[in-house]
This record gives structure tokens, sequence and C-alpha cells, in this order.
């Protein structure tokens, strides 16, 4: 049976993954010296999340077992666990974690615990979001991100092909191209790189007018565009930022023919709220109306209703006073001001309040001068007004009236 070139040259070691450093570093540093903890690796599709789950389990050649939350019953899991009690303790790698039912996981929890079972959980999606909180607790979380354009290159040049039964060359232009369409999944990369080459006769060259010829509609993001694909969603972005309707349309149409439906939409919304925000909150609306209906209609139909809501975007008054404020705001999180909240705003009848909490309701206009921030950030600001359109002033105006009258209360 034919072995897909993805399966054929999927890494064997550490060293040979793309990307992660720091994360494949600490795995082989943790594996070599038998520390290995439960973990949950989660990131997008192609990005090697298995490939390291496999060299890990290759270390353990005996004791290591599969599971998969999404097709295996819970007897699957009881046959595993039984198993495991031979060896003492084991690894278990669970694929697609997040679709772990309760039941399940009430039986894995304790052997997790315990340390019977050491669980490698692979999933695409948000763990902190679609994992079960009595999981989460009791494993480390580790992101994969795509390895960038440039590492794929030079992966997919160092691929032996000598395995097909026909003699080709690849222009550079090939390897350069592919690791720009392929979106950061390896996997996709390889698969292109073969279907070039399954597609070549003996002794050929594989060039643009080959890849155009058998890679339509992937080489519709490079080949019909003249540039980068990421490039492109970045003029997009700009051009309607900057109120060009027609530049607007123009990166519009390139990337309507890449074809990629998805990262268009999500692109467009992120403009809205980064963009327009507070100028015309309504316009959020509209967009998620637009851009659901160009999902539902598809391509190429939905070109319409994103001209129109793009044209729209452009004529419309932007500010980016939200974006700036939740920038500001990250910033301390990520810096690790996360201090303790106020006492009076403990939702917790047996904690001991010495400042009884001001219910708003009570007050003159719902507001009422009494401390929300944690004390070690009392007086910070985020938002800073912006007075661009009508609407903005009059946000201005009613957030001055919020801070006069708290200056103004006892």
């Amino acid at each position: 049976m034919y072995q897909p070139l993805a399966d054929y040259v999927r890494p064997k070691t550490f060293g040979e993954v793309l990307g992660n450093k720091r994360i494949i570093d600490m795995l082989k540093k943790l594996t070599e010296e038998d520390n290995l903890i439960s973990m949950i690796l989660y990131g997008p599709t192609g990005v090697g999340k298995t490939t390291l789950a496999k060299i890990i389990a290759d270390h353990y050649p005996l004791n290591h077992f599969k599971f998969n939350a999404s097709t295996d019953s819970k007897a699957v899991l009881k046959q595993i666990v039984e198993t495991v009690k031979m060896y003492g303790n084991a690894l278990l790698i669970v694929d697609e974690i997040h679709r772990m039912n309760r039941d399940i996981q009430d039986y894995l929890l304790p052997y997790v615990e315990k340390g019977n079972i050491t669980m490698i959980g692979l999933t695409t999606e948000n763990p902190y979001i679609a994992v079960n909180p009595a999981i989460r607790s009791r494993v480390s979380i580790f992101k994969i991100i795509r390895p960038g354009g440039l590492e794929i290159k030079e992966f997919l040049k160092k691929i032996d092909l000598s395995r097909y039964d026909r003699h080709v060359t690849i222009d550079n232009e090939i390897f350069e191209e592919i690791s720009t369409i392929c979106n950061g999944e390896v996997r996709t990369a390889i698969n292109m790189l073969e279907l070039l080459v399954l597609t070549a006769e003996d002794g050929q060259k594989i060039d643009v007018k080959h890849m155009v010829k058998h890679l339509p509609e992937a080489a519709k993001s490079t080949f019909k565009t003249g540039d980068n694909y990421y490039d492109i969603l970045s003029a997009f972005h700009k051009s309607v930022r900057g109120s060009d309707v027609n530049a607007s349309l123009h990166y519009l149409a390139r990337l309507l023919a890449a074809g990629d439906l998805a990262s268009l939409v999500r692109r467009i919304r992120a403009i809205v709220y980064e963009d327009i925000g507070l100028a015309n909150p309504m316009m959020g609306v509209k967009v998620d109306a637009a851009c659901n209906i160009a999902i539902k209609v598809g391509l190429p139909e939905a070109r319409n209703a994103l001209s129109a809501i793009v044209i729209e975007m452009c004529i419309s008054p932007k500010s980016n006073s939200a974006h700036i404020a939740i920038d500001k705001a990250l910033a301390d999180v990520n810096k690790g001001l996360t201090y303790q909240v106020p006492s009076h705003l403990i939702n917790n009848p047996t904690y001991d309040k010495k400042t009884p909490y001001k219910y708003a309701h009570d007050y003159d206009k719902h507001i009422v001068k009494q401390q929300y921030l944690p004390d070690k950030l009392k007086g910070t600001v985020y938002y800073q007004p912006q007075r661009h359109t009508k609407l903005e002033n009059l946000y201005a105006d009613e957030y001055e009236k919020i801070l006069k009258i708290l200056r103004n209360s006892n």
C-alpha cells in the first residue's frame, strides 16, 4: 500500500521538528530524563502536535496507548487502564481531547492525578475554552504555533524524492510558493509537493506552469496576485482603515480570487472593531450580518455582500479608541499586574468584607464612587475618548460627566 509522503518524512526526533524551539527543547529534556508530565498540546492542524506525541511515545515503546475522545468508548479506556495496572504507569495520548465527555473524564482523572497515567492531550481547540476545567487543572498546556515560511521552504528542499519511480527537478520558486500558500501547515505543504511530483513525467522540470495546472486553486493566492497572500490581506486592511474605497475593492477582488473566504471574513470582522469601533458601533452588527450571508451563500455570490459592506466600512468614520484601551489593559495583565480583587466586589457571603458594596441602581444616574480596580492599579486610565464624530463626542461627553460626578462625590 502506498505510504503518503507526509507520513514518510514525518520527523522521528525532536531535532527534526520545525519551529516551537523552546517547547521542543523542554519536551526533549523532560522525556530524556523520564520526568514527563501530563500536558495538552494545542494549535492548528498540520503543525506537529501528533508528531511530537509520537516522538515522545517512541521513547516508551512498550507502555504507551492511544485514545480518540471522539470515536473511542469508555470501554476502550477501561481496557487501557487495566493494562496500565500491569505496568504501574504508562503514557496515554488522547486525540481530540476537547470532545472527551464527562463520564470518561471522571473515570480517567484519578489515574492522571496519581501519576499512574501520564496524559498527552491533543486538540485544535483552545483548551482554556473547550476543555473541562477538571482536566486543565491537572495538566500543563502548551500552544504549538505554525512554523515560518522560510522554515517550511528549507524543510521541503531537503526532502528525499528518490522513492518515486521518476527523476524530477524542481524550480526554487516552487518551494517558495508552496511555503507561502500552505498557510503554515507543514503537512499541507508536503501534500502539495507530493502531488506535483506524482503528476510530473520522468525527467521533467517542475515549474510554475506545472504548478498552476495541477494546483490551480492554491496557485491563485500567489500567481494571480503576484504578491504574498498575507501582504494582500495587510494591504486590504490598511486600505479600509485609510478609507480608500477603490484600493480596498481591488485587494478584496484579489482575496476573493484566492478563494479563502474564511480568512477574508475573519479579517473583515477584525477591522470593524479595530478601526471603526466607537465611531460607528452599528457597523459591527452590519458587518456580522454581511459576513454571515457571505458564508451561507459561498463563493462566487459572496462577493456582492462583501463588496457592499467593504464600501460602507471605507466610507464610515473611524476610531481606534477601544482598540488602544484594551491593548493597554492587556499589556498590564501580560506584565503580571493581576492583583487581588477589592473585597467588596467579591460575590461571596462568607468573605470578610471590611468595605460594603454599594449597589449602583440605588444611586442617581447609577453612578457611585467606590473602588473597582485592585489597590495597586487605583487611578489607572486605559480609555482615552476620541472626538472624530458626533457619536464619539456624545460618548466622550458622557464619560467626562461620569468622571466629574465621581470627583465631586464624597
